[in-house]
């Protein structure tokens, strides 16, 4: 008889492989950190030191949230109702710059037990304090792609961009090894970043094979400005600087015309959606349908929870398949599959850890979830897919696996005190209030 550490079974397992295979009465075992059997109950005799029945659920790989500022869950709710630029100057950059390494923990470990809870095992951040990110995450058994944002101005963490420049090389040594967290080079925008800031961006990514991330044409003030002073829209003035490339992600997308697509096509730029944020923003929605049709890799990311308000991934493929149906007045646009994938698979081919995650597949890192299907809200079930998007909340789901490591049971965080988490939250929140009345 075969043995493994962990044996999944009794559910349907929705393996988001090229083949999008779905297993109905499945099994799947984990040893260490890796998935070693993907197949049927009937298929192999096995034992494990853990097993959980999945109870006629179903079992999927890990959401990966594409795009998020993890510590701004600490933010929920503070400035509502409000344009990007207004928001974003009124009330975030000048709260940002009071903050510190404590802040920034505090509200990520908010966020990571947040995600964890709603089936999210792989997060992609930009913020400040990106070092006390990453030990969040990992204290929190979270995978992540994290990096410093780096702006023009002085930042409250590194000071003169020149150091931001030198704290970003020295995250990426840090945590070069280690198996959760990974670094990218994160300028904020077109808006915030000079072209010199951006060049020197790209040669560190490139020197250290990272991935670049930018927040780019989000808003149509942004166009404008970039116009302004380059008389070339975003994705032109990043060809003209010799940044576009496999290595970039480009976050947002909203306003890319047929010639922007083309290019970010030809030199194998991602992109992630953010459905939710951009409509609380009135930002626009992002062409996704079309950038999909070019043969673009499109994650799927919830951005900052002052600007969403929640890291739900459910809820962001729900959003992100009407939105683009109202769009193109469609229903067949967007279909349920399509979404998950931006969900998973294709969310990880997005940051560039597809070998390791975003399906189930013998030889990948175990990051599975498993949902409890046994609900009135849920049933009856006829298309999984369709649930997973128009139907699933981060509520129904009842374990979480990340790197062979069970961080959620029966919905109870097992590497982090949640009670303890929010209490401190609620203690940085009132300092928060504080700071924004004076």
């Amino acid at each position: 008889m075969n043995r493994a550490d962990i044996l999944i079974h009794n559910g349907t397992i929705l393996t988001m492989d090229e083949e999008n295979t779905v297993i109905p009465d499945g099994l799947l075992t984990i040893s260490e950190d890796t998935i070693r059997l993907v197949g049927s109950n009937s298929d192999a005799s096995m034992d494990a030191e853990k097993i959980l029945d999945a109870d006629g659920g179903l079992i999927l790989p890990g959401l990966i949230n594409s795009h998020t500022h993890a510590a701004m869950s600490l933010f929920r709710g503070l400035a509502d109702d409000l344009p990007l630029m207004d928001w974003l100057n009124g009330y975030i950059f000048p709260v940002e710059s009071k903050m510190n390494a404590e802040f920034v923990k505090i509200g990520t470990l908010l966020a990571c037990a947040e995600m964890i809870m709603s089936g999210t095992t792989t997060f992609c951040d930009m913020y400040l304090f990106e070092d006390e990110v990453a030990d969040a995450a990992r204290k929190a058994g979270m995978r992540c792609l994290v990096g410093e944002v780096l702006y023009d101005f002085p930042s409250p963490n590194y000071g003169l961009i020149e150091d931001g420049l030198r704290y970003t090389e020295s995250l990426i040594q840090k945590w070069r090894d280690d198996p959760l967290v990974s670094i990218a080079v994160e300028p904020h925008s077109l808006y915030t970043c000079s072209p010199e800031l951006l060049t020197a961006s790209t040669a560190i990514a490139l020197d250290y094979h990272v991935p670049l991330i930018i927040h780019v044409a989000e808003t149509l003030s942004e166009i404008a400005e970039v116009k302004k002073r380059y008389g070339k829209g975003p994705i032109e003035h990043l060809h003209s600087l010799g940044i576009l490339g496999p290595h970039l992600i480009a976050d947002h997308c909203v306003y890319l015309d047929e010639r922007d697509i083309e290019r970010i096509a030809e030199h194998g730029v991602k992109a992630v959606d953010n459905p939710e944020s951009n409509m609380k923003l009135a930002s626009g929605i992002s062409p996704v349908p079309e950038m999909l049709a070019a043969g673009v890799t499109v994650g799927l990311g919830t951005d900052g929870c002052a600007s969403n308000n929640n890291l739900d991934l459910f809820g962001e493929m729900d959003m992100a398949a009407k939105c683009h149906k109202i769009q193109n007045l469609d229903p067949t646009v967007m279909n349920a599959l399509t979404v998950v994938r931006m969900a998973t698979i294709e969310g990880a081919k997005a940051l560039g850890i597809d070998t390791l995650t975003g399906s189930l597949e013998v030889g990948k890192k175990a990051d599975i979830i498993v949902l409890d299907m046994d609900k009135p809200h849920l049933t009856p079930m006829y298309n999984p897919f369709s649930h997973l998007v128009y139907t699933v909340s981060g509520h129904d789901v009842r374990h979480t696996i990340i790197n062979g490591s069970v961080v959620m049971e029966n919905r109870n965080l097992r590497t982090l005190d949640i009670i303890e988490v929010m209490a401190v939250a609620k203690e940085k929140a009132l300092k928060v209030w504080d700071w924004v009345k004076k």
